[in-house]
């Protein structure tokens, strides 16, 4: 339990009679998805995302100032708050401890109306409960008012009542739970994706210390099933993060590998016609890259999805830069205006309201729909930005000449694409000349294999499934896509033929429901050239065909490594380990260093054949992440590569 530092805000009105009941709980464990979004890995990590909302509830309200995760043995998480503590009175309404009802009936908490909270990103009261429900087992104790109360539950269910077990000077909640292997085919957290959901966080509410640690390796169980810490080792996984600078902080992290356009990080917080509890809170900077970031927030959930906050920034930036540029004459007069797509090349910035009312499509939060958000941000924002535009006159000027050149390359990469289009398969030209077509039009059968170089190709379009089956052969490297635009990468003959090959057209016009392969496989050789293709590969997918990741259509083929014959057996093996482990000796071993090394029946046994072949499909847990580290690898920061290589290198697995 975090030391307790003395409380901002008066406790007394946090009682039993904060909390509001709206119905029951059964549904969860039926419909486990509406809740949390799906059973596989992002909706188990949203488990310790409802409990940890619920802490920095806590402190956005002023009552907490310090939180701790702790992942335990038997993938069991323990999320601690020194906050109020939840209420253990009786609830009128249920007859039964506030703390039962949270924690056992959903849409029960604090966040419906009364003195529980003035502002909460966990609106629908689920959290708890919904958790609860998911798990086969929770434990929630509660130190207030002097007291320690403690609570079991299996399923949603109850063990037994609320009960006192022992005096504390302390005040705060502890909920520890264990995902239920019904509910989650896969139970095994990810530090990583903790730590980055924490740190997003850390920035997000100013004075709140996060801290993570991994104790699955240094926590032993006794008979009892109570958990003891032995002693911690020096490679311990764990994390702290604590930030004054706030939003200003988060846009300097995420450009940390990218040169500013402009020296002064813009930043405004503001109330909405002085109400305490309607905050627009923006920062931003302008980097050299062809990318954007924006981070949008709304009560601290991260709103992937963006909503009615990302609309009125965006009309109030272009609307401003616009104004500027014209006012003060550093555009041609018969130029276009900047659109929308010009004015985010480049952007980092990140969106923060706070409302006391909310409302957001789905129970994921992932979109904002409150429809006031959109005026307050327009407002604020628009007015804050040009204010800064006209003290900041380099800055603004800066920022310009940018935007100025995203709309020229616009139109540059609307004529290449326009190019492309009129001779490509939209306009009923054939298709490219290297690509072996399947014979199905059914886009849910078909396959397109990408191969490294003709002679792997030769040998695909010889082995391959004609019917449903495609094989499109690249020469050599494509174009590092990281920094380049669509003009520059359209001259591209090798991506010119991926676009016309997928058929979604690219850019403003991308459209996947025209996707002619539902299995997109990029099958090239196992060693270095054959990585750094595949790398190039997904660098052009992610930054110009994400949907396609996102809708799982991206896949890796897994050739073997080695053929093996043990007298008349012919085994296939596919790495090192499995080699080791089919103690594999003077035997004859072939070992493939391309696709071409295969002849048409071996590449169809081992990585074309449906009924046999391993494919690895390609997801992305984070994007944020992802994004940094395409930064990183893939752009034009030479040092920062260098430290992350050398950083990462004992990762690595050599082919030598």
């Amino acid at each position: 339990m975090p030391k307790p530092d003395k409380p901002t805000k008066k406790t007394s009105t946090y009682s039993a009679e904060s909390i509001t009941v709206l119905e029951g709980l059964e549904p969860v464990r039926k419909r486990p998805g509406m809740y949390i979004g799906t059973t596989g890995p992002d909706g188990l990590h949203h488990l310790v995302t409802e409990i940890f909302d619920n802490s920095r509830d806590e402190a956005m309200g002023g009552f907490a100032n310090d939180i701790e995760i702790t992942l335990l043995p038997k993938n069991q998480v323990r999320v601690v708050d020194n906050g109020r503590g939840i209420p253990v009175d009786i609830h009128k309404q249920t007859k039964v401890s506030a703390l039962e009802t949270i924690m056992t009936t959903l849409h029960a908490g604090g966040k419906f109306g009364g003195e529980g909270y003035k502002i909460s990103g966990g609106l629908h009261g689920v959290g708890g409960s919904v958790v609860n429900a998911l798990s086969i087992y929770c434990r929630a104790e509660v130190h207030r008012d002097g007291g320690i109360y403690a609570q079991e539950y299996s399923q949603g269910k109850r063990k037994s009542a609320v009960k006192k077990i022992g005096n504390s000077k302390l005040h705060g909640t502890i909920i520890t739970f264990q995902p239920d292997p019904i509910i989650f085919p896969d139970t095994n957290f990810n530090f990583e994706q903790i730590a980055n959901h924490l740190r997003q966080q850390a920035y997000l509410v100013k004075g709140l210390r996060i801290s993570l640690l991994d104790a699955r390796e240094v926590v032993k169980v006794n008979d009892n099933g109570i958990f003891y810490m032995r002693e911690l080792r020096l490679d311990t996984p764990s994390m702290s993060f604590y930030f004054e600078g706030g939003l200003m902080s988060l846009v300097r992290f995420e450009n940390a590998y990218n040169k500013p356009i402009h020296k002064n990080i813009f930043y405004v917080e503001k109330n909405a016609n002085g109400n305490e509890y309607e905050t627009v809170e923006i920062a931003l900077q302008y980097v050299d890259d062809i990318t954007s970031r924006l981070l949008p927030f709304a009560n601290n959930i991260y709103t992937t999805e963006g909503g009615t906050h990302v609309t009125g920034f965006k009309t109030a930036l272009t609307r401003s830069l616009n104004s500027y540029a014209r006012k003060n004459n550093l555009v041609n007069e018969k130029e276009d205006n900047f659109t929308g797509d010009d004015v985010l090349e480049g952007l980092t910035a990140v969106i923060s309201i706070k409302l006391r009312e909310i409302q957001f499509e789905g129970q994921t939060k992932a979109k904002l729909g409150s429809v006031e958000a959109q005026s307050m941000v327009t407002t604020i924002f628009g007015e804050a930005f040009s204010t800064f535009l006209e003290e900041n006159p380099d800055d603004a000027r800066g920022i310009i000449q940018k935007v100025v050149l995203a709309l020229k390359a616009r139109k540059a990469a609307k004529a290449a694409k326009d190019s492309v289009l009129r001779k490509g398969a939209l306009e009923g030209m054939t298709l490219p000349g290297k690509l072996a077509d399947c014979q199905s039009r059914s886009a849910e059968e078909s396959e397109l294999f990408i191969v490294e170089g003709d002679s792997a190709g030769g040998t695909a379009k010889q082995g391959r499934d004609r019917r449903i089956q495609a094989i499109l052969p690249l020469r050599g490297k494509i174009l590092n896509i990281e920094r380049a635009r669509l003009d520059r990468m359209l001259s591209s003959e090798q991506i010119k033929n991926l676009v016309v090959a997928f058929g979604t057209a690219i850019g403003d016009t991308f459209d996947i429901t025209k996707l002619r392969y539902h299995k997109i496989i990029l099958a090239t050789d196992a060693d270095v050239d054959g990585a750094h293709i595949r790398t190039l590969l997904l660098t052009l997918l992610y930054r110009f065909f994400r949907p396609l990741i996102d809708s799982g259509y991206v896949y890796i083929a897994q050739p073997p490594l080695y053929k093996i014959k043990k007298g008349k057996e012919i085994m296939y093996v596919y790495s090192e380990e499995e080699r080791e482990n089919k103690g594999v000796g003077a035997t004859d071993v072939q070992r493939y260093k391309g696709l071409g090394e295969m002849n048409a029946e071996e590449l169809w046994e081992t990585t074309m054949n449906p009924k046999v072949r391993i494919l690895k499909q390609v997801a992305v847990e984070d994007a944020r992440e992802a994004d940094r580290i395409f930064d990183i690898l893939m752009g034009s920061d030479v040092p920062s590569r260098k430290s992350f290589i050398q950083s990462n290198a004992k990762k690595a697995v050599l082919d030598v």
